[in-house]
C-alpha cells in the first residue's frame, strides 16, 4: 500500500466528522452511537438529513452542504481513500453540516433510526447489470431505505447508465411511485439547475465521452410493497476509463 493511501487512512481516522464501522462489527452486536441521535449529538440542529450513497470522492455531499446550510449532508461509501477528498475539503471549508460514513450501503439501516433521513442521492453508481440485488435502486435496497426515510422521503438517481436508468424507471412505474422529475438528457432539459448541475469526478468522465446524463427523482412511500420489474434491458456497451486514461484527463482532485 502506497504512503499516500496510508496517509489518507490516517487522516480519516483523525477526522471528527468521519465515522468508520465495519459490517461485521454491526452485525455482531455493535451499536452505532449516533443512530437516532444525529440531530442532537452531531449536527446540533433539526435540519433535514440528506444522504449521498456511493459518494465516491464526496463532491455532491460537499457542494450541496456548501450551497444549503439549512440542511445536513452525509456521504456514504466503502472506499475510504476516495472519500478522503470530500472529507478533507469539507474540513478545510469549515463546513459544520457535513459528515461521512465509511461502510457498505447494505449496512445503512444500522446508522439511522426510522424517519431520521429525509432524502437520498445516488450519483453514478455501478449499474450492476448482472446482479439485481447489488443495484442501489433494487427493491432490496429500496426496502432498506424505507426503514430510515421519513414519510415524505425522496430518492434521486443521477446516472450515465442507460441500463440503470431504464431499470429504475421501470421499477418506479411498476410500483406506481410518485415521480418528481424524469429526464434522459439532463443538461438539455435542466441546463442551469443549481443542484443538478453539480458535476462529480465520474460524471466528467462520461461527459468527456459524449454520453448523456439521466436523472429521475421519486418518492418512496412506506406502505407500498415493492415488486421487481420483469423486463429485458439492453446492456451498456461501454466501461469506465482505465486508471491510465483517467490520469491523462484533467477532472480535478
Amino acid at each position: 500500500m502506497g504512503k499516500n493511501k496510508l496517509k489518507k487512512f490516517a487522516d480519516m481516522d483523525a477526522f471528527s466528522h468521519v465515522f468508520q464501522c465495519s459490517y461485521n462489527e454491526l452485525t455482531n452486536g455493535a451499536s452505532f452511537p449516533l443512530k437516532g441521535k444525529w440531530h442532537n449529538d452531531f449536527f446540533h440542529n433539526n435540519h433535514p438529513i440528506v444522504l449521498e450513497l456511493g459518494c465516491g470522492k464526496g463532491e455532491y455531499t460537499v457542494e450541496l452542504a456548501r450551497r444549503f446550510p439549512d440542511k445536513n449532508f452525509i456521504g456514504v461509501d466503502i472506499k475510504g481513500a476516495r472519500m478522503w477528498t470530500g472529507a478533507k475539503l469539507s474540513e478545510e471549508l469549515g463546513l459544520t453540516n457535513v459528515a461521512f460514513i465509511r461502510t457498505g450501503i447494505n449496512a445503512i439501516h444500522h446508522f439511522f433510526e426510522a424517519n431520521e433521513v429525509h432524502e437520498i442521492w445516488i450519483t453514478f453508481a455501478d449499474p450492476q447489470m448482472k446482479k439485481v440485488n447489488k443495484r442501489l435502486t433494487s427493491t432490496l435496497f429500496l426496502n432498506l431505505y424505507k426503514q430510515i426515510l421519513d414519510t415524505d422521503g425522496i430518492i434521486n438517481l443521477k446516472t450515465d447508465s442507460h441500463f440503470l436508468f431504464t431499470y429504475t424507471s421501470a421499477l418506479v412505474e411498476l410500483n406506481q411511485l410518485p415521480i418528481g422529475v424524469k429526464t434522459d438528457d439532463l443538461y438539455k432539459t435542466h441546463p442551469n439547475d443549481e443542484i443538478l448541475s453539480i458535476k462529480t469526478y465520474y460524471e466528467k468522465q462520461w461527459l468527456a465521452r459524449g454520453l448523456t446524463i439521466k436523472y429521475i427523482q421519486f418518492a418512496l412511500p412506506k406502505a407500498i410493497s415493492l415488486e421487481e420489474p420483469n423486463i429485458e434491458i439492453p446492456l451498456d456497451d461501454y466501461r469506465s476509463f482505465s486508471r491510465q486514461k483517467r490520469s491523462e484527463l484533467d477532472f480535478g482532485s
